[in-house]
């Protein structure tokens, strides 16, 4: 049996270690807030740009788009949103295991497939495994703004228009509520399925013309969505890390009550043997 000391020693790191997880939850709590708000005040604007975009591939026949047609797939390109560290539970993990799973599924060739990577521990776990990260991005803010991955999503979407990848599909954790984040997998490019979430398209008056609109927005709109998903990760990514968290400071709570009656037990057997060792001196003494 361990003696009172260490598990007085025990008893303490382990409050201290709560104390520590009860910050980090009530952190990824504030956090998370600004968050999911961030990610709600982003969807008016894209469901408007989708919407747009979705008049104008839908209500021309003169204009015309390499993104909006389907070309035959020689190299898939795989976006994959994740953290920049850990102790969030499932949030990295569930989406790199599904990424990875579908890779081997649908490719026999490391040169039919290339990768780009939004956060250090998904970058980490394909370089690892002996797989070419092609972009990628780290030291993503809580709170990010479209500068932070600018140059990444310009360059992602130029790899689809430079023909260095035929089909662009994103994976990140899609944001439900603090307690469920669902693995999600979007197709980025190309945009041949495109339509409008209200189901009735406005028409609209374009100057100069379709073409030279779609020339400007549909990049801007393939951005947005890359955006658009990392501020939905973000949101998971907080929900996770409190619930996981929050997990950690019951787990401790449990275990110093444990530890506390083990003590207690401990004690008293240490004052039960003393009683049991006077009397024996005593009753030997008489």
């Amino acid at each position: 049996m361990a003696s009172l000391r260490d598990i007085k020693t025990r008893i303490n790191s382990t409050k201290k270690t709560s104390q520590i997880t009860k910050a980090m939850q009530m952190v990824s709590a504030s956090k998370m807030n600004r968050a999911e708000a961030n990610a709600k005040a982003f969807v008016p604007y894209m469901e408007k740009i989708q919407e747009v975009v979705a008049s104008i591939a839908s209500g021309s026949n003169n204009a015309s788009h390499p993104m909006l047609v389907s070309r035959p797939v020689k190299k898939t390109g795989y976006l994959v949103i994740t953290s920049d560290r850990g102790l969030a539970g499932a949030y990295n993990s569930s989406v790199l295991r599904h990424v990875y799973k579908t890779i081997q599924e649908r490719h026999t060739s490391s040169n039919e497939y290339v990768i780009i990577a939004i956060g250090r521990m998904g970058r980490d776990f394909f370089v690892n495994r002996g797989i070419n990260v092609e972009l990628e991005v780290t030291g993503v803010p809580d709170q990010p703004s479209f500068a932070d991955i600018n140059s990444l999503t310009k360059s992602t979407v130029n790899l689809y228009l430079n023909e260095l990848c035929d089909e662009l599909y994103m994976y990140y954790n899609h944001y439900v509520s603090p307690i469920q984040q669902d693995v999600t997998e979007k197709k980025v490019l190309p945009l041949s399925d495109i339509n409008s979430s209200g189901g009735k398209l406005t028409s609209y008056e374009f100057e100069p013309d379709e073409e030279a609109i779609l020339k400007v927005l549909l990049p801007q709109y393939a951005e947005s969505l890359i955006y658009g998903a990392l501020l939905d990760g973000k949101a998971s990514e907080h929900s996770a890390r409190m619930t996981a968290m929050k997990n950690a400071t019951d787990n401790a709570k449990e275990l110093i009550s444990a530890l506390d009656l083990q003590y207690n037990r401990a004690r008293q057997a240490a004052i039960t043997q003393e009683i049991t060792e006077i009397v024996g001196g005593a009753a030997a003494l008489e």
